[in-house]
C-alpha cells in the first residue's frame, strides 16, 4: 500500500476533499471519544479537529500532503500498529481496509488499541454494479472482488451498528462513484488518479473506457440511458460506516 500511494497519491488532496456530510456521520460515530488514532489515515480527510488524533499511514507521499494544522503522523502499517494495547478511545479507518494485506490482523490491531472502531468501507459487488464499472472498465469488477467487502468487516469486528451513507449528486470527496450523476468528471485525468480503482486497472482497458464514455457523452447515448440516475439526488454506492465496541 505504501509503494502504490507513494506512486499515485501525487495530488490526492487535491481530489479528495472532506465531504461535511460524511464528516457529521463519522462524527457522531466516534461519538464521546476523547482520543482517536486514524489508521490508514492518508491525508486527514475525515480527521476530528477538535480532540487528539494521533494518525498511522505507510505511505510517506500521504503524510507529506497532511495539512500543518493536523495531528502527528508516524509511518507504519494497520497490521503492525506502533500503539500500546487501549491507548486510546477509539480507533478510526476510513475507506482503507480494503487496501490492507492482510486486512482481518489490521482489524484485530483496531480491537486491540481501542474499545471502539469505526470503520468507513464498501459493499464490493455494489461497486461492481456502477455503470462505469459494467459499460465501460468491467476489468475493475476483478480488483473490486479480490477485496473485503463491508459485511466481511463488520462481521470480523462483531459490528454494533452498521450505517449506509448514500452518496449525494454534489459529492465534494472524490471516491471512485462520486460523479455517478456527472459522468464526464470522468475525463479529468485528476479525478481519474485520486481514485485507486482506477489507478490500479490497466492503464489500457481504462483509456478504451474513457474513449467510449467520451463518444457516448458526446452523442447522448449515456443520458439516454441513465435518466432514471438524472432524477435522483443521492444514490447507494454501497458505502458503510461500520461501528464495533470490542
Amino acid at each position: 500500500m505504501a509503494e502504490l500511494y507513494d506512486t499515485i497519491g501525487t495530488g490526492y488532496a487535491l481530489g479528495r476533499c472532506t465531504d461535511p456530510r460524511w464528516m457529521a456521520e463519522i462524527l457522531t460515530a466516534l461519538g464521546d471519544a476523547r482520543s482517536i488514532v486514524d489508521v490508514g489515515a492518508g491525508t486527514g480527510s475525515y480527521e476530528p479537529d477538535d480532540r487528539p488524533v494521533f494518525a498511522v499511514e505507510p505511505s510517506t507521499e500521504m503524510i507529506r500532503q497532511r495539512p500543518a494544522s493536523a495531528g502527528p503522523a508516524v509511518r507504519a502499517v494497520a497490521e503492525a500498529l506502533p500503539i500500546r494495547s487501549m491507548a486510546v478511545d477509539a480507533a478510526l479507518a476510513v475507506l482503507t481496509v480494503h487496501h490492507w494485506p492482510d486486512w482481518r490482523l489490521g482489524l484485530r490491531e483496531l480491537r486491540r488499541i481501542a474499545p471502539r472502531q469505526v470503520v468507513l468501507a464498501y459493499d464490493t459487488r455494489r461497486h461492481t454494479e456502477f455503470w462505469f464499472v459494467r459499460e465501460y472498465v468491467p476489468e475493475i469488477a476483478d480488483l473490486e472482488l479480490g477485496r473485503p467487502s463491508a459485511d466481511d468487516i463488520a462481521n470480523e469486528l462483531g459490528a454494533a451498528n452498521v450505517t449506509p451513507l448514500p452518496l449525494p449528486w454534489d459529492f465534494t470527496d472524490g471516491v471512485f462513484p462520486a460523479h455517478w450523476r456527472r459522468p464526464a468528471a470522468y475525463l479529468d485525468p485528476g479525478v481519474r488518479q485520486a481514485c485507486s480503482a482506477l489507478a490500479q486497472t490497466d492503464p489500457e482497458a481504462v483509456d478504451r473506457g474513457i474513449r467510449r464514455l467520451r463518444d457516448d457523452l458526446h452523442s447522448g447515448r449515456w443520458h439516454d440511458e441513465h435518466q432514471d440516475l438524472l432524477g435522483l439526488n443521492e444514490w447507494d454506492a454501497g458505502f458503510r460506516l461500520i461501528v464495533s465496541h470490542g
